[in-house]
């Protein structure tokens, strides 16, 4: 996964006796879930394939109970703002950690786009393929078949949702959208059906850690941050927060349609960063 260069580099992770008992703990109860629900998973898309083909109207429900009691498991407070969209569309977010997945899968039954390589990814890949990830190749050559793709799954009803940053933060700003992916939005066959959905995704630290805590850039890799997650003896929390969808057909083109939702992604994530209210949400604590 790709992660941004930019920023100083994170302080060295130092793992206390007691830091380690909670990841043994944690840990376990974490690998119990997701590969036990993985197993789950398996067992009734083998039923629920042959049956449906691509629309899933079971394993979904599997993929969201999981990632709502990862959060649990690791007892961080998980909260939300906003109505989910329920027409045809996309969602896109900005993007802190491996843990964004989590968290967007826990509040909204939704299916990642991802980069082809991460298919063969140990681990993860399985995880992807098993949840329905789209996955796609970063080639000019790919983007008719990519755009077909798209169109079948977001005709279905699909959710598909994707980082516009194309990489992975500190957790304090949002990149820049690249406005790639955002053109096949506007083939013919789907522009005057579908809206897309911009979700501003803030990540709070412990008590006394320093702001980036979550946050994944640089040369960081998965395992020892992982490991610093399950350490943590107090966890921060998770705020989503979003915001109105956006009908593709008000747009002229896929740049005005990326401004438009790095917009709003920006301002939610400055309101909840500076500690804006979450006026009329919804508190999923799982402490």
């Amino acid at each position: 996964m790709s992660t941004w260069e930019g920023g100083d580099a994170a302080a060295p992770i130092a793992i206390s006796a007691t830091g380690w008992m909670r990841v043994a703990l944690r840990g376990s109860l974490l690998g119990v879930l997701v590969f036990g629900g993985l197993l789950i998973l398996l067992l009734v898309r083998m039923v629920e394939r042959p049956l449906c083909g691509l629309n899933r109207p079971v394993t979904p429900f599997i993929t969201q109970w999981v990632c709502r009691n990862a959060f649990r498991v690791l007892g961080m407070r998980f909260r939300t703002k906003g109505a989910l969209m329920t027409n045809r569309g996309a969602v896109v977010a900005n993007h802190t950690s491996w843990l964004d997945i989590f968290a967007l899968n826990a509040r909204k039954r939704i299916y990642f786009v991802s980069k082809a390589e991460v298919a063969g990814w140990p681990g993860i890949g399985w995880l992807a393929r098993a949840t329905g990830t789209v996955f796609i190749k970063r080639d000019a050559r790919e983007a008719q078949k990519q755009t077909a793709l798209f169109q079948k799954r977001l005709l279905l009803g699909h959710k598909l949702l994707f980082f516009p940053e194309g990489t992975s933060t500190d957790g304090l700003r949002v990149l820049p959208f690249k406005t790639t992916l955002f053109a096949a939005f506007f083939h013919p066959e789907l522009r005057d059906h579908i809206s897309i959905q911009p979700v501003s995704v803030v990540f709070l630290p412990p008590e006394g850690e320093e702001p980036r805590f979550y946050g994944w850039w640089g040369d960081m890799d998965f395992g020892p941050h992982l490991l610093k997650t399950l350490a943590a003896r107090r966890q921060g929390e998770v705020v989503l927060h979003y915001h109105e969808p956006l009908r593709v057909s008000d747009y002229p083109d896929r740049k005005a349609l990326a401004a438009a939702c790095e917009a709003r992604v920006r301002a939610g994530h400055t309101m909840l960063r500076s500690g804006g209210v979450l006026a009329n949400g919804q508190d999923d604590s799982a402490t």
